[in-house]
């Protein structure tokens, strides 16, 4: 899928054609640009761009600490360098979602629109730089070998389209150990981001009990605190994956607003 490869600075990216790519993904903590493979397979004439997040797949890992303007400006970094005329669309997960939602509030040239995939709320306060250690759930996937990791994942989310297993696990691998090593700091509220963000903004999440961080009250909040043009989906029986839980709810979402937004 991925048929052009390249790196800019430390990070590694790939693309889906030769032409600028009007479509920027950024993946989830311990996955990896891969990881967008199966669902861009069901998107026709995409063209597309995948980041490998500082530390994740094979971009390298900086000697500073873990920051979300951090990620905001490795996206920023690999966008400008093959800039969208008008900007791309950001398609971000989990913590490419919240990086996704800090490049839009302070680099809305690069953005035309962001897809927000269950990221994380943030926290208040003035963030400061803590440690932080590898979880045991990673820890235990990383100690197995590929075979046995595509195994737990099935067992573990046995709805998952068979083509999510293998991507997901090559990726727990890929994580560099030193990441865990690094001071780390949480996020601004996403309310506060998205005070800052004028472009359209698509906000989907899934259940919090099972799993998703994002509750149908906290998207509500959302919704107030948005800037600009804002929507909300709320797919049922899914959790922070929505895309691998419910993928023809998610690409029904997506399409519809790529289809508006590009």
């Amino acid at each position: 899928m991925f048929g052009i490869r390249g790196r800019t600075g430390h990070l590694a990216w790939y693309r889906t054609a030769e032409a600028p790519a009007d479509v920027a993904f950024l993946h989830g903590f311990s996955d990896s640009a891969q990881c967008w493979e199966p669902l861009l397979r069901a998107i026709p004439g995409i063209r597309a761009l995948a980041i490998d997040a500082r530390g994740h797949g094979e971009s390298g890992l900086p000697e500073e600490a873990i920051r979300y303007t951090a990620h905001r400006d490795d996206a920023a970094l690999v966008l400008a360098d093959q800039p969208a005329a008008g900007g791309a669309v950001v398609v971000g997960h989990s913590m490419g979602a919240m990086a996704t939602a800090y490049l839009a509030a302070s680099r809305p040239d690069l953005v035309r629109a962001v897809v927000l995939e269950d990221p994380p709320t943030g926290a208040p306060g003035n963030q400061q730089d803590q440690p932080r250690s590898e979880p045991s759930w990673l820890a235990g996937l990383r100690a197995l070998d590929l075979p046995a990791r595509i195994a737990r994942g099935r067992a573990n989310d046995p709805d998952w389209p068979d083509d999510e297993l293998e991507p997901w696990a090559v990726s727990k691998a890929q994580l560099d150990p030193h990441l865990f090593d690094l001071p780390f700091q949480e996020a601004m509220p996403l309310t506060d981001l998205l005070a800052e963000i004028t472009c359209p903004v698509l906000l989907i999440h899934g259940d919090t009990e099972r799993g998703g961080l994002i509750s149908t009250e906290y998207a509500e909040l959302c919704a107030t605190a948005a800037a600009g043009d804002f929507r909300t989906a709320h797919i049922r029986n899914a959790g922070h994956s929505v895309r691998r839980d419910n993928r023809p709810r998610y690409l029904a979402e997506l399409t519809t607003f790529l289809d508006h937004n590009r």
